[in-house]
């Protein structure tokens, strides 16, 4: 009996040691999400700060008075000694950002305000980083001679870099394509005067998907292009298709998202769930009634592209107009799309791709839209006829 109960007590020890064994780096793993460095982008209206971490990470959030502060503070956390804990900014909207250890298990991020209209956070993955996005309080300002009003439009070719999106059968690189898409776009839309374009990048380099939403932000674009070459596991996928940014249960949309993300398609779906991303994508759509206008923005440039493409290619398959949590279309103040222009995976788009003729009537079919769509808004029509016209408007 006394060999038994030894026995028993072994056991439950070496199950117990299992057990630890196991935990082990789960534990290790939850308590050490690492703050690794802070960044931001400032504009007259509107600041990004961004928080890059190691792992995934839970947060909390507050808003004190006396002196006016948001603070976060990051669960589980560590902050490297190598970053700057107190960054000046000094831009209307924030002071300054600030960063220390609170305690053994938990990073805060303080916010010095110093006036704001609202704010909105979210956490991407692969890398991890908590995107906090302050809107600044409107300022009146002098308006611009009729002249000199332009229509801003920021272009962001896809990828690049040491990321060159999806590779067709031929080896045809998704960011090759779309940068030189987006370059002769470019040329065609600042054929006119009215137009100031700009693009997120001009050659091969990697720009962080929260960078490129903030430089158009920081443009105070009015329109925000985001141009990418679609893929699929099925080699017989083909075809146009533009998103805009909103929740979907559309699996393959979601399929989409998750790659442009770069992220997999299990935290894709999970952060489709989440019901605090829903909540941000729907404060965030309401805004300026961004959503209503991304809709049309997005019909607009589908219609004309696949219209100016099918002439030459009858097989064309229009895969129509979409939603989806893309983070590139994150926090931005203007209407925007994502548009995938054919599928790279397929063997007969990827040769399409690869001509120079296809290529320029993708930047034609788009300009098209873009043009479309700003004609047929009224603050534009408003611009045109008084630039056009100026003796009926003395």
């Amino acid at each position: 009996m006394f060999l038994n109960l030894v026995s028993c007590r072994r056991q439950k020890l070496a199950y117990f040691i299992l057990l630890l064994l196991i935990l082990i780096p789960f534990i290790a793993e939850a308590s050490n999400i690492e703050v690794k460095d802070i960044r931001f982008w400032s504009s007259e209206n509107y600041t990004r700060v961004v928080v890059d971490l190691n792992n995934s990470v839970e947060f909390s959030k507050n808003r004190l008075s006396n002196p006016d502060r948001l603070y976060f503070d990051l669960k589980n956390a560590l902050i490297s000694k190598e970053i700057n804990t107190s960054i000046p900014i000094g831009d209307g909207i924030l002071k300054a950002v600030r960063a220390s250890q609170f305690n053994k298990m938990t990073v805060r991020v303080v916010l010095d305000l110093d006036e704001i209209s609202d704010y909105q956070t979210f956490v991407f993955d692969e890398p991890a980083r908590l995107v906090i996005d302050v809107y600044g309080k409107s300022r009146s300002t002098n308006k611009p001679e009729i002249g000199f009003v332009k229509r801003r439009i920021v272009l962001d070719p896809g990828h690049g870099g040491h990321d060159p999106g999806a590779v067709g059968p031929k080896r045809l690189y998704e960011k090759d394509v779309v940068l030189d898409v987006a370059l002769r776009l470019q040329k065609i839309l600042s054929e006119d005067p009215l137009n100031e374009v700009f693009l997120t990048r001009d050659c091969d380099v990697f720009i962080p998907l929260e960078e490129r939403t903030a430089m158009a932000n920081r443009k105070n674009a009015d329109l925000f292009v985001s141009i990418h070459a679609n893929a699929s596991p099925r080699r017989e996928a083909k075809g146009i298709e533009t998103y805009l940014l909103n929740w979907t249960d559309d699996e393959e949309a979601i399929r989409v998202a998750a790659r442009e993300n770069a992220i997999s398609l299990k935290k894709m779906r999970a952060m489709n769930r989440q019901m605090d991303i829903v909540d941000v994508i729907k404060s965030d759509l309401i805004r300026e009634n961004k959503r209503d206008e991304s809709i049309k923005l997005a019909n607009y440039i589908q219609r004309s592209l696949v219209s100016n493409l099918d002439g030459d290619n009858k097989h064309l398959l229009n895969l129509g107009v979409k939603q989806a949590l893309f983070y590139v279309l994150f926090g931005a103040k203007m209407p925007s799309v994502l548009v995938e222009v054919s599928f790279i995976s397929n063997p007969e788009e990827e040769r399409l791709l690869s001509n120079d003729s296809y290529r320029t009537e993708i930047a034609k079919g788009i300009a098209k839209g873009l043009n479309t769509y700003m004609t047929a808004t009224p603050a534009v029509q408003k611009v045109v006829e008084l630039v056009d016209y100026p003796s009926s408007y003395r």
